[in-house]
């Protein structure tokens, strides 16, 4: 699975300065720099290089300031990242490419050093905003049959975990999320119940969703507001 390769390219791009989170607005890794505004590197993840990955980069080339693909290294050597006509592709792009060795290690075949895209500024705005609001890395980048992390859904579940002492009201709920009201009258993930006008309660999906994510810091730490 692409997860097996998300910590090594993680560390990779730690040790280079990044604070690097995986499965954020559809990329597998976005990486932003300390700076202000932060540079931001996306990097699409692959068992191995293929025009997928390419066309995923593309997709992605317009919110990121670097763009990286990243997969393993072919058993016997003779994998895309072997043929020149790929890495030539890449160059053009303005893609670089790092290949994943069993091990764990990490080698830069390809440089992101061409000039990108025009960058969508809004699109860009929306990673680096939903990157800064999430708590921790709570997601493995490549993961696709397991339900994203997102800082809404973190919101929620510190909703869901404050409720489990009784009926509260949105306004009791703001210091462990400040979107409480626009979380529990949309109601999305269907975890709470309306009791009485301004008054709800935890239902069975957000006792579930509790046992599922255990709260952990959840329902103490403030969150930033956020939107779906």
């Amino acid at each position: 699975m692409e997860t097996t390769l998300y910590q090594p390219i993680k560390s990779f791009l730690e040790t280079r300065g990044y604070s690097v989170k995986g499965e954020i607005g559809g990329c597998d890794i976005v990486a932003l720099s300390d700076d202000e505004p932060p540079l931001v590197v996306v990097c699409e993840l692959k068992l191995s290089f293929n025009l997928e990955l390419i066309l995923q980069a593309v997709d992605r080339a317009t919110a990121g300031d670097e763009v990286w693909v990243a997969a393993r290294v072919s058993a016997k050597g003779k994998g895309r990242e072997s043929d020149r006509r790929f890495r030539d592709l890449c160059r053009r792009l303005g893609f670089g490419m790092l290949a994943v060795a069993d091990n764990g290690m990490v080698d830069v075949i390809l440089a992101a050093s061409a000039v990108m895209p025009r960058k969508n500024s809004r699109k860009r705005a929306r990673l680096i905003s939903e990157h800064r609001r999430r708590k921790g890395d709570p997601t493995a980048g490549g993961a696709t049959r397991t339900p994203i992390m997102t800082a809404y859904r973190q919101q929620a579940l510190a909703c869901a975990a404050a409720l489990q002492v009784g009926q509260q009201r949105p306004r009791d709920l703001r210091p462990v999320a400040p979107d409480a009201a626009k979380i529990l009258l949309s109601n999305v993930y269907g975890w709470f119940e309306r009791v009485d006008r301004g008054i709800y309660a935890l239902s069975e999906q957000g006792a579930e969703a509790l046992r599922r994510w255990p709260p952990l810091e959840t329902a103490t730490v403030v969150i930033e507001a956020s939107e779906a």
